[in-house]
């Protein structure tokens, strides 16, 4: 446990260091500030939906960039020679990645909950915020163990956003209209995700969608997890040391 502390640290002082938690508030500042001259129906459309970018793509983005960084410092190099478990390295950079997605993205909805009065439930908006940051912070460890520069890494996140985000906001501004739809993206993590962030802002009984995609993002970490990610890191950190 002490070990896990003190590597959530490091990767903390590490996110701090890339100028990554400045870009988060930064890309949360000017959502605020985009949001805030907006309309209340407008507005109560986009919200769910930024949190939701913010949550899934943008995590992403930020443990790529972090892993990229690490990469081109050969900071795995030193972290290698300590007693610390392979585990231990990745649990550190996922929920270092989440703190500080948790914080920026939460500091949106909470200032609108004082602005505009918006009606949302905290702790189910907890759940999802850490959820989907959580899973797909995963997910982006896994993509990043196969990224050869930060151009291929950007270019791998559009296609990855193209192929999973858009069929989402299609749904949700109802350009996909057939119920066919509502259950064939739900097998979308990104679909998912928008279910937990959506269930948050309802005032209306819980649908079972919610429940479904609640299940379906916990098991698909848990599987991304053991068989993905933890047996792929090894190769990943020798190659990425130099070694």
């Amino acid at each position: 446990m002490n070990r896990l502390l003190y590597l959530i640290k490091g990767e903390l002082l590490r996110l701090h260091k890339y100028n990554v938690i400045s870009i988060s508030v930064l890309v949360a500042f000017i959502w605020g500030i985009g949001l805030y001259f907006l309309d209340n129906e407008i507005f109560d459309a986009i919200l769910p939906m930024i949190v939701l970018v913010d949550t899934t793509m943008m995590s992403v983005m930020y443990i790529g960039s972090v892993m990229f960084f690490e990469k081109k410092e050969s900071t795995l190099s030193t972290i290698l020679v300590t007693p610390v478990k392979n585990t231990e390295i990745i649990n550190s950079k996922i929920i270092a990645n989440t703190i500080h997605n948790v914080f920026s993205t939460l500091l949106i909805v909470i200032v609108f909950i004082f602005i505009r009065s918006i009606e949302v439930n905290i702790f189910l908006i907890l759940i999802a915020i850490i959820l989907n940051t959580v899973l797909f912070t995963a997910l982006g460890l896994y993509i990043a163990y196969f990224q050869k520069d930060f151009t291929t890494m950007l270019v791998t996140v559009m296609m990855l956003m193209f192929l999973t985000l858009i069929p989402t906001v299609l749904y949700e501004l109802n350009v996909l209209k057939s119920n066919l739809w509502e259950y064939i993206l739900l097998i979308n993590p990104v679909q998912a995700a928008q279910e937990l962030v959506n269930g948050a802002f309802k005032i209306n009984p819980i649908e079972w969608k919610y429940y479904f995609s609640l299940v379906y993002s916990i098991g698909l970490f848990v599987v991304s997890y053991l068989w993905l990610i933890v047996p792929k890191f090894k190769k990943y950190a020798v190659s990425a040391s130099g070694v």
